[in-house]
């Protein structure tokens, strides 16, 4: 069976005593088998990052910028390569992933100004003949922790910005899906990046404690679950590093009773099902303001999601595949289950679809549940599938006091014509990503991306300008060059 390793020091590496299986969720059939790295192999990464540091982080800016020209090109010759990675250990459908793929290539591109992104700042003569300037330097060995939603892009947000600032990588990926990530952080060998910079270890906790631990690396990008973003942010601080911790998400669209209704039904299914809701932008929760506003939605809802396909990847005309694994799918249906216990309606049930000669294959059809309330199980978790919980409420105040007393404040939307109201929620809601009339509304790769409340660990949200800022340390230097036979007595008063 094919085994999949670790990238090390431009080298791939295939030993290793612990491996896990990789499934193909389509079918349900173990494919692959990946090398869980130990806390040697780790070490190793470390060591090859640690060394290549030096001569790297005195490359000149431009040059490390060009790297990252070339490695643009290489990710779209090889797109298709890339993706069809995706589809066969994640079950994302060929176009889903392409755009996954697109938004990380968007992150290239702008690390691709790192010449203009780390120029610094010069003051001249802010004292007789005293200059003072501040520098943006790199931070040293950096590591990221990714998820397995996205295994083309969130590494992609995290390693070309680090990379260009002047940093030596390590990437822990998830070891569900790891072949598509192995496989684009190979390509920044043939875009000419040296040995050591770039590193993937494959692993679990034993990896990740490791990073955590170790003196030598500076900081963890981490993008997952809250409880593992919380232990990844306090351990990390505990050990003097700097941190950035993206936790999860239940992302609410307020749908106000002047919305265009059937614009907001289109946005709505995509938003919540495509990825099979495995994303954490993912529209879980629509709170219908009125009854009236409700009715309408889940009468359109209920025919719209009519025409829904799910199945394997490999059939375009799918619009979203399976979950990651028969637990997780296994998961979503007690959620669904709960729901229905707890007095909420199943309006359109894909508990159990039949996906013809896929019967195996980790599938959950969509899921539209009516009449939810704060107080249910299935509101409060993070479902992580395809199902639309629907809310009712008396007032625009009201949905926005539900969505500010939820713990998560990733992403949210309201659906209305009205500009006053839209501006006034876009003000006042507690959330770190606002969409008006825009469902998914994650930043373009030039802003930055995070959530609030326990979306988020950290001061500095993932990529875009925030990026720059976490993956250096600012230097300020003050210099004075006295005139020629010009001296002055001691000072002991400020400013001296």
């Amino acid at each position: 069976m094919n085994r999949v390793g670790h990238l090390i020091n431009g080298s791939m590496i295939k030993d290793g005593d612990r491996t896990q299986d990789v499934f193909n969720p389509s079918t349900g059939a173990v494919e692959k088998q990946v090398v869980m790295a130990s806390k040697s192999t780790v070490e190793h990464a470390i060591a090859a990052a640690s060394e290549a540091f030096p001569a790297w982080r005195n490359t000149p800016a431009i040059k490390r910028a060009r790297v990252m020209f070339k490695f643009k090109d290489l990710l779209e010759q090889n797109a298709e390569k890339i993706c069809q990675l995706i589809g066969e250990e994640h079950g994302k459908i060929a176009h889903d992933a392409a755009g996954e793929l697109q938004r990380g290539i968007e992150n290239v591109e702008y690390a691709c100004c790192a010449p203009e992104l780390l120029k610094g700042e010069h003051s001249k003569n802010v004292a007789p003949d005293i200059d003072s300037w501040s520098e943006f330097q790199p931070l040293g060995v950096v590591a990221g922790i990714t998820p397995f939603n996205f295994p083309a892009m969130v590494p992609l947000w995290m390693y070309p910005m680090a990379i260009v600032c002047g940093n030596c990588f390590i990437l822990k990926p998830s070891e569900r899906d790891p072949s598509s990530t192995l496989y684009i952080a190979s390509l920044l060998k043939q875009a000419g990046l040296p040995d050591g910079v770039m590193n993937v270890v494959n692993g679990d906790k034993e990896a990740v404690d490791t990073l955590l631990n170790d003196s030598r690396v500076q900081a963890i990008s981490f993008v997952g679950s809250t409880p593992i973003a919380e232990y990844i942010y306090t351990t990390a601080n505990a050990n003097g590093k700097r941190c950035q911790a993206l936790g999860g998400a239940k992302n609410h669209a307020i749908v106000m009773p002047d919305a265009d209704m059937d614009n907001a039904v289109n946005q709505l299914l995509g938003a919540a099902f495509g990825s099979s809701g495995e994303r954490c932008m993912a529209l879980s929760v629509a709170v219908a303001v009125g009854d009236a506003a409700g009715d309408a939605l889940i009468s359109k809802m209920r025919v719209a999601m009519q025409g829904l396909k799910v199945g394997p990847y490999s059939d375009r005309d799918n619009d979203f595949g399976p979950v990651i694994t028969q637990q997780h799918q296994q998961r979503i249906i007690s959620h669904i289950d709960s729901a229905e216990q707890q007095g909420a309606e199943i309006v359109v049930d894909g508990r159990n679809p039949y996906v013809v000669g896929y019967e195996q294959g980790f599938y959950i059809g969509g899921t539209l549940i009516d009449r939810v309330t704060a107080e249910m199980d299935s509101y409060n978790a993070e479902i992580f599938g395809p199902v639309l919980q629907v809310m009712r409420v008396d007032s625009m105040q009201a949905a926005m006091e539900l969505i500010d007393a939820h713990e998560y404040g990733n992403g949210t939307c309201i659906f209305t014509r009205d500009g006053e109201a839209a501006r006034y929620f876009s003000d006042h809601i507690q959330v770190g990503m606002v969409g008006i009339n825009i469902p998914l509304p994650v930043p373009v790769a030039y802003h930055s991306f995070g959530g609030w409340k326990r979306s988020l660990f950290g001061d500095l949200h993932a990529y875009g300008p925030d990026a720059v800022r976490f993956y250096t340390k600012r230097k300020t230097i003050t210099q004075r060059w006295p005139s020629a036979g010009v001296r002055e007595g001691a000072l002991f008063s400020m400013p001296s």
